[in-house]
This record gives C-alpha cells, structure tokens and sequence, in this order.
C-alpha cells in the first residue's frame, strides 16, 4: 500500500487489505475513512469487515462511499465531519486514493 500525505492530519491510499490494518495502526494513524463502496470490485473487503479488523486494530473508522466521478457536496460535509470528530491522522482511502484526495480538497 502507498500513503500519500496530504497533511498532518489526512493521508491517503488505495484499497487496504483486512491484514494492513495491524501495520497502519503502527504506523501511528489512529482512524481510516473508507471512501470505496462495498463490491466496486471482487476482490476487495467489504466495509463491515474493514471495519471489525480496524477496530481489533485499534483504529476508529468511518464509511463515506463515493461512486467514481460523482462526489457530491454533502458527501463533502460528511468527510469534513469525519475529519473533525474522528482521531488524527486519518487515513483515507478508495481504490487508489484519488477520490478520497477530491473529497479533501471538495471539504476545504
């Protein structure tokens, strides 16, 4: 997986994998926002085993699905919701952390 830091408080990524959690914990994040919506591809976690592995990891998490290209405003309110309620860092992701990238810069 490849974090990209968009700030102090968000990086970001592509898809993670149930067993990467136990690392991003490490890593000193202390919640991920999932921005993918469950079955975008087969191979991918659902969010609700997304969220028990964070949770098992020590990690809050949060589930704001974006359908590529049509992000909206108030799926925008909700990732800077998100940011403001959850612990910092925050790692978001989706499949390759483009859209959870375009949710940031759509918050600010």
């Amino acid at each position: 997986m490849h974090i990209k830091t968009l700030t102090d408080c968000l990086s970001v990524s592509g898809q993670m994998r149930l067993d990467e959690l136990e690392d991003v914990a490490k890593a000193g994040f202390k919640s991920i926002i999932c921005n993918r919506p469950d079955g975008e591809a087969a191979d991918q976690p659902t969010f609700a085993e997304l969220a028990t592995a964070a949770k098992k990891a020590g990690l809050e998490s949060r589930y704001i699905p974006i359908v590529p290209g049509q992000a909206t405003d108030a799926e925008a309110v909700l990732f800077a919701k998100a940011m403001d309620d959850l612990p910092r860092p925050v790692l978001a992701f989706c499949r390759s952390g483009a859209r959870s990238t375009m949710l940031w810069e759509m918050a600010q």
